[in-house]
């Protein structure tokens, strides 16, 4: 036994390596800073209380409504009246972009990728599936970029830069537009290019026993989830599931409150964790805590660079010349949300850095950690290769990163 425990745990580091990466890497960097700068008492200046609370509280709630399926469902209704496949695609494309505002984009990624695809193999729509998935991604990036609980990045620069809300999505709303054009186009592009009735032709044809096994496997899991859920929820927990649902409505409402100053932050967080650990706390089990501890160690590394002279002053000479630009470029080798915990400990230019890492989530399959999300979802059961979907992703991330640093020029130029 003892021996199988041991042959178990590097498969068992491996795993947690591949899937908080970020992690890892912040918390070596972390280290390896506590070299330079020893701890001493202002390491508790370090951090963000605020923004870790309220990412705590809004991670909880929005784990609460996915597990009673509350999004999925509304995602079902809105798919169901859908008499095309360019309504289909359409559908799950502006589903993501449009709840990515609210649940995040790696909730949205996670819940409605698994949902298009069986959708999508239901309708003969095979041949549609690497571009409608690469959308999807790119719609849950940018479509969470109008608001503060949008992603963890603006939630962090909204509460450090003590912006409004109302300037806030006055900021962000031209990029918003310009995306949701974009996709439309896109859409447009991928469903007209060739007619239908060859595409199905050719899916009927074409489509390969292991690709339906894998999503009809996909699909099952996806029921008999659902049906765990559902029977596990009617079991355990007191109340009903539209009560419950009703319940995390408010709690989402308090956290909002909380996010634009119209409530103590800590007092909301309080709340949110006694109230579901009273009526779900099988909740707990699917927040992303990594997310939490990627943040604590971020600030330490920044903490300790920001008290190094010689890198702190060639990081602000960076940042202050072109951040917009430095945000961009480095969320390409970091991720966004790194780069925003990064920059923002050297630059006070909070609407560059908010501009600069939303837009920075384009580009590479790193640049946002929810993109990851889908190429794993889409890819681990073959059922779009590897090289197929990277480089649809990667040419339409492209298309939409030119497009839109072209607008951001524009508007410095005509603001």
């Amino acid at each position: 036994m003892h021996i199988l425990i041991r042959m178990n745990m590097p498969e068992k580091i491996r795993a947690f390596v591949r899937k908080e990466i970020v992690l890892v890497i912040s918390a070596i960097a972390a280290a390896v800073s506590c070299l330079f700068v020893l701890p001493d008492a202002e390491y508790g200046t370090y951090f963000d209380w605020h923004t870790l609370a309220l990412l705590l509280s809004l991670m909880v709630v929005v784990s609460g409504l996915r597990v009673l399926g509350v999004v999925r469902v509304l995602g079902e209704w809105v798919v169901s009246r859908m008499r095309s496949k360019m309504m289909i695609g359409s559908g799950l494309v502006a589903l993501t972009f449009g709840c990515s505002m609210f649940i995040t984009n790696d909730v949205a990624l996670i819940t409605f990728v698994p949902f298009a695809i069986v959708v999508m193999h239901k309708a003969r729509m095979d041949r549609f599936m690497g571009p409608v998935v690469a959308l999807m991604t790119i719609a849950a990036n940018l479509g969470s970029m109008l608001l503060p609980m949008g992603n963890p990045q603006n939630l962090y620069l909204f509460q450090s830069s003590q912006i409004n809300m109302v300037d806030f999505v006055l900021l962000m709303a031209p990029y918003s537009l310009c995306a949701a054009l974009l996709l439309a186009g896109f859409l447009l592009v991928v469903f007209c290019a060739q007619s239908e009735e060859v595409q199905s032709k050719k899916e009927a044809r074409g489509s390969k026993h292991s690709k339906e096994r894998s999503i009809k496997h996909l699909g099952r899991a996806s029921e008999e989830q659902g049906k765990k859920t559902s029977l596990l929820s009617r079991r355990t927990y007191p109340l009903g599931k539209c009560l419950r649902a009703s319940v995390y409505g408010v709690l989402f409402v308090l956290c909002l409150c909380a996010v634009m100053g119209v409530l103590e932050v800590f007092l909301v967080c309080v709340i949110v964790v006694l109230v579901v650990a009273l009526m779900d706390r099988r909740v707990f089990k699917y927040v992303d805590y990594g997310l939490l501890a990627t943040f604590v160690v971020l600030f330490v590394f920044v903490g300790n660079m920001g008290r190094i002279p010689l890198v702190y002053e060639g990081i602000s000479q960076l940042v202050s010349s072109a951040p917009v630009f430095a945000s961009v470029l480095l969320s390409q080798i970091i991720s966004n949300v790194p780069t925003a915990l990064l920059l923002s400990g050297f630059t006070d230019q909070w609407g560059a850095l908010i501009v600069g890492t939303n837009l920075g989530g384009l580009g590479t399959l790193i640049a946002s950690m929810a993109s990851i999300i889908s190429f794993k979802l889409i890819t681990t059961e073959g059922l779009v290769g590897r090289k197929e979907y990277l480089k649809t992703f990667t040419w339409y991330n492209a298309v939409f990163l030119i497009i839109l640093l072209l607008l951001y020029g524009a508007l410095r130029v005509l603001g």
